[in-house]
């Protein structure tokens, strides 16, 4: 009996793990918790990040993104898998829009974003004034959503000159702000007021509006 009881608890010491392979799979573990949490977060947010509010960073809330990239899906009817889509300083988007097109760039200052891979294109609205920032993205998107961080003319005015650049001839422009820059919308970009209000995860002080250069209410009651 007792050479039994031995060999059962030799047995008992076979099994047990070495210090170096148990720290391994505790890491594992956490990995895996940690990407559970950050599902959960874009499943809610449609992104793995917190807001920064520092960067002035506020996500849609769920029926705005649906909406927004309702209106890509809408355009990708009439222009084909070819359509290509710029998100200017809206990450939350990405996501949604991501699953109606196929060729979606984001251009984002907040560098966590390169998450998204080969479709993350570093953004700094300042350097518009540089006469060859983005040449390499001349003329190259059919439609544009931009969200600019700032409710200023500085911004918008700048916003402006971004969009111009990248702007294929006949793109449409959806731009998400504050109503305080109706007038810089129309003076730099050439866009009008829309009844539309986009929504946040949040609520914001200031109230939203959207701006195009196409008839964005008819789209959206289309799509709806």
């Amino acid at each position: 009996m007792s050479t039994q009881t031995a060999s059962y608890d030799s047995d008992d010491d076979d099994c047990r793990l070495p210090a170096d392979t148990l720290a391994v799979l505790q890491e594992f573990l956490k990995e895996k918790e940690l990407r559970e949490q950050a599902e959960q977060s874009r499943e809610k947010t449609g992104t793995d990040f917190e807001e920064d509010w520092q960067l002035s960073q506020f996500w849609y809330n769920t029926s705005t993104k649906e909406k927004l990239a309702s209106v890509v899906r809408h355009f990708r009817k009439s222009l084909g898998d070819g359509l290509r889509v710029a998100l200017l300083s809206a990450p939350s988007l990405y996501q949604h829009v991501k699953a109606v097109a196929d060729n979606v760039t984001l251009f984002e200052y907040d560098q966590r974003f390169e998450s998204v891979g080969s479709a993350f294109h570093h953004f700094d609205y300042k350097r518009a004034i540089e006469e060859d920032y983005l040449d390499e993205c001349k003329e190259s998107f059919d439609i544009i959503l931009a969200d600019p961080p700032f409710l200023a003319e500085e911004c918008i005015e700048k916003l402006g000159i971004v969009v111009r650049k990248i702007a294929k001839p006949d793109c449409k422009v959806v731009l998400c702000s504050g109503y305080v820059v109706r007038e810089w919308a129309e003076k730099h970009l050439k866009l009008e007021l829309c009844k539309f209000e986009p929504e946040h995860e949040r609520n914001l002080g200031n109230q939203f509006s959207s701006y195009a250069n196409f008839n964005l209410d008819q789209v959206l009651a289309e799509e709806s």
